[in-house]
């Protein structure tokens, strides 16, 4: 395993349980990731990976919304605490640099894809690609900017060792295009567009 995922799993590892108390019920206060999340749900056909899932509480929600959904995370500790939390859902410990093993309708992927160092984002998406059925949906949410920030606190005052990579929506279509997907929509989160979400299909 390389130097920045080790030190991402174990900094998640770490704040495992503070994250999940944290996020909880962050997205009972954003309508437009919600919105977002239905429309994900109404397009996606078959099963879902929620890839950099966490505590699961997105996969439930999705589930919740008549989704096949299970989720995969980075951290053993995070699947950990989903398996507790959500006992009826599958949750796996995996890495988006590797291949998925399941065939899929759609993937999930909110918030994770900011760990991974540039040079690596358009193996992560050929992985993602090579999973999803013809036509499938794929959703990114991540940070808008173009720095990388090294997180070294976080969920608690717990420490972590993370690079956050902050990136232009223009850049991450043109990776998502050129690694044969169809970007159908952008939108732009928070009064400064601080953050995005990328609707794109397998093409």
């Amino acid at each position: 395993m390389t130097d920045w995922l080790t030190d991402t799993r174990n900094s998640y590892d770490t704040v495992a349980v503070s994250y999940a108390d944290r996020t909880r019920t962050l997205l009972d206060g954003l309508p437009h990731l919600r919105a977002a999340l239905r429309l994900f749900a109404e397009e996606v056909s078959g099963p879902v990976a929620d890839v950099g899932c966490g505590p699961g509480d997105v996969t439930a929600r999705l589930h919740g919304l008549g989704v096949d959904a299970f989720g995969i995370d980075l951290s053993p500790a995070m699947v950990a605490l989903a398996r507790a939390t959500h006992p009826g859902l599958r949750f796996e410990v995996g890495s988006m640099t590797e291949p998925l093993h399941d065939s899929v309708g759609g993937i999930l992927s909110w918030w994770s894809l900011i760990h991974v160092p540039d040079d690596e984002v358009p193996a992560v998406f050929g992985h993602f690609r090579d999973a999803l059925r013809p036509g499938g949906v794929l959703q990114l949410g991540f940070h808008v900017g173009d720095r990388t920030n090294l997180k070294t606190q976080g969920y608690g005052g717990h420490p972590m060792k993370v690079h956050v990579h902050l990136r232009p929506p223009e850049r991450v279509a043109r990776w998502l295009r050129e690694a044969g997907f169809v970007v159908e929509a952008r939108w732009l989160l928070g009064e400064d567009g601080d953050g995005a979400v990328l609707f794109a299909r397998r093409g």
